[in-house]
């Protein structure tokens, strides 16, 4: 009798090699390759050859760990190694620091891109010229600058690296005089840099105008051109007329450029009642920006954020428009006239209809018209921000979000006054089945008349006379009437239109009963960012219109404001346990940094900041964070930003933490009660912020105590 013999099922492993290896290469997601390379042997071959990128953890004592098998790697990231911004080199003798870069060298051979923490120069030194073709490097560091004279550091770098493309120095504290003469002693490098990212937060005061004369001269092929810069005429050596017109003259291929004053990159948030325009103007005029536009035709990215009033810039807009058609993203600070339609006629940004991405920033002169054109015009635009607009109102704010809801995925609306909370989520109800990413600022005093306008009454406000009375009309739900767009649909101003979950169709409702919205279901979103004062709770959010989210998986909290104005706060909590509700919510940013109050003695009556931090942090336990990145309160009379026993208590209780970030120092015995988390494997300290301490106190974390604290968090069983 024959007998039968199975054939064996075909699995994945039966692939050629060269798909396998494909395959495995368009994984991005870390954990998805780390669990992809424990399959099988020929799995991790394949998975260690791909590996294009990576973030080098650990502490540099313990090289005998240091992986050999990513021989394939051209993007590394030493910026993280333990104890997080002490000199990777510096300590040891120069034999050994020497024997440390060739070390590195030896275990990523490939390596064309690099980020590393350089505190002193011995970095600079020895380092990156291990890698002969080393093209971009990006330098990190909060400390202060070591005693060297102007240039230096960077010149050591330039000689060794003779091929860069790239360097971004905009998280490296240093002087703004240290750039230029490393520059001119280098004059073949500078002439091979396609991309200078000098935008960094730290500077005091920004680059002058003969120092930007000097990098863009000596820089004539940049494409990328990012600078912190002085604006302020009270300043000598500001940016005006013929900075602006040398950059444009030096730097005739850039296709991404970044002006900005150092005064709009801090975080700190500015006052809702401003109106927008300051005593004094900018020292550049229309004119100009005209010359500047006509001499750069292949931007496709420009931000200028500025600190004094440019007038009537409309017309400089439309030049830009016509000159770079190839524009896609566009950030104004501090300019006024940006849109100003008369009639039925577009003008200013309202005519750059290729962007994509628009941000304007104290526009004093903006109001709900202007905002509409801009969404009548601006079709294309899939992120728009929007801050300290005083006169933008919720009407003006729905109406765009109307007419871009088939394209509008990123809003961020910050510091406008009549934009509270519930306000802006009534406004982007028309897209809350699209938007992906999404800032609002948690304030919760909105005007109760406006609210009860869009539970019912109708709004007179007539577009007609912006589109023109020969154009068939629509209207968004409120009565305002807007440009026939893809479908002609004529809505009685007597009714109500709620849109429906795709957002392309609409049925119209009697103004009887209902909120007229449809549901709060926010289905697409994913990363929610909010601004919340000292004192305020977080507790009304959902109230205000962020009932379901469940595809929300980052949330980023800013706390800002001075606890010493408060006695205590109105409640025990804050209200992280009502996130709860978000069950995909997997990793948390929650910045109090910006949040001023007593370390030690506080005086009667008054709360120190560890009492603070229980407030901030009661109930985070409850969520099923996997990342968090904690930014600490501050006493900035003493530079000092530390971890509080209570604060330590409850991070303890987010038993599914992962991964933990604590932008500050913290006392050992306090980082003991971490070890409590099961499945906790990275922790970092971090002092990424100006100035950084110099020397740990008594008090806080020292390089020996965080050794201690990672040999145990190592030793721990983790079930993956």
């Amino acid at each position: 009798m024959a007998t039968s013999t199975s054939t064996p099922p075909t699995t994945v492993n039966d692939l050629p090699d060269v798909i396998l290896s494909n395959i495995i290469a368009t994984i991005s997601d870390v954990r998805s390759r780390n669990s992809a390379s424990l399959v099988c042997r020929k799995w991790l071959v394949l998975e260690r050859s791909t590996r294009t990128s990576l973030t080098l953890r650990g502490n540099i004592r313990d090289l005998f760990m240091l992986p050999v098998c990513f021989r394939c790697v051209t993007h590394l990231d030493l910026s993280l190694l333990s104890p997080w911004g002490h000199p990777l080199l510096g300590e040891s003798t120069e034999a050994d620091s020497a024997l440390i870069a060739h070390l590195l060298r030896h275990a990523f051979p490939s390596v064309k891109s690099l980020t590393v923490y350089a505190r002193g120069a011995e970095v600079l030194k020895l380092l990156p010229v291990q890698w002969f073709y080393l093209n971009t490097i990006k330098l990190v560091r909060w400390h202060q600058r070591p005693q060297l004279v102007s240039g230096e550091e960077f010149d050591f770098l330039f000689k060794g690296c003779c091929h860069l493309e790239s360097v971004d120095l905009s998280s490296f504290y240093c002087w703004t005089d240290d750039v230029p003469p490393a520059l001119e002693w280098n004059p073949v490098l500078a002439g091979n840099l396609t991309e200078l990212n000098l935008m960094n937060p730290s500077f005091s005061e920004g680059f002058k105008t003969d120092e930007i004369g000097v990098i863009t001269k000596c820089c004539p092929n940049l494409k990328e051109l990012k600078i912190a810069c002085m604006f302020d005429p009270m300043y000598i050596g500001f940016v005006g007329d013929e900075c602006l017109l040398w950059i444009a003259t030096n730097c005739p291929k850039l296709s991404v450029l970044h002006l900005a004053d150092t005064s709009t990159l801090s975080n700190c948030r500015a006052d809702p009642d401003d109106e927008g325009f300051t005593a004094d103007d900018a020292k550049f005029n229309v004119s100009t920006l005209i010359e500047v536009f006509s001499g750069l035709p292949l931007l496709e990215d420009l931000v200028l954020d500025v600190c004094n009033n440019v007038r009537d810039s409309g017309p400089a807009l439309e030049i830009l428009n016509r000159k770079c058609p190839k524009l896609r993203s566009l950030k104004l600070g501090q300019f006024h006239g940006v849109s100003m339609p008369i009639e039925s006629k577009l003008d200013g940004v309202a005519l750059c209809q290729g962007l994509t991405s628009l941000s304007i920033r104290n526009v004093g002169d903006l109001d709900d018209m202007g905002l509409i054109a801009i969404g009548r015009g601006c079709t294309r635009l899939t992120k728009f921000q929007i801050q300290s607009c005083k006169k933008i109102t919720m009407r003006g704010m729905r109406t765009l979000a109307s007419l871009l809801r088939k394209s509008l995925v990123d809003v961020r609306i910050s510091c406008c006054k009549n934009l509270g909370a519930a306000s802006s989520l009534k406004a982007l109800e028309p897209i809350q089945e699209h938007i992906q990413r999404l800032h609002i600022d948690c304030v919760w005093e909105d005007s109760v008349e406006e609210i009860e306008n869009l539970n019912g009454v109708e709004y007179r406000f007539d577009l007609n006379k912006i589109n023109g009375a020969e154009s068939s009309t629509r209207t968004d739900g409120f009565g305002y009437t807007f440009g026939s767009m893809d479908d002609d649909i004529m809505f009685n101003r007597n009714k109500r239109c709620k849109y429906d979950y795709d957002l392309n169709s609409v049925c119209v409702e009697d103004n009887g009963n209902g909120n007229g919205f449809g549901g709060r279901t926010w289905n697409r979103l994913h990363y929610l960012s909010l601004w919340v004062g000292v004192g305020d709770l977080l507790t009304p959010l959902a109230a205000a219109g962020l009932e379901h989210c469940p595809n929300l998986e980052e949330i980023k909290i800013r706390v800002e404001g001075d606890c010493r104005l408060w006695s205590k706060p109105s409640e025990r909590a804050f209200g992280l346990s009502t996130l709860s509700r978000y069950h995909k919510l997997v990793k948390m940013h929650l910045d109090c940094g910006d949040l001023i109050g007593y370390t030690h003695t506080a005086p009667s009556g008054q709360m120190d900041l560890s009492l603070w931090e229980r407030f901030y942090l009661f109930g985070i336990g409850s969520l099923n964070l996997r990342e968090l990145d904690y930014w600490p309160p501050q006493d900035r009379d003493v530079n000092q930003r530390c971890l509080s026993l209570p604060a330590a208590g409850l991070l303890q209780e987010c038993i599914a933490l992962r991964k933990l970030f604590i932008h500050g120092t913290a006392n050992e015995h306090f980082m003991m009660f971490l070890l409590r988390i099961p499945n906790l494997r990275d922790v970092q300290l971090r002092e990424d912020y100006y100035p950084a301490p110099e020397n740990d106190m008594s008090t806080e974390m020292r390089s020996d105590s965080l050794s201690r604290f990672e040999a145990a968090l190592n030793r721990r069983q983790i079930c993956d």
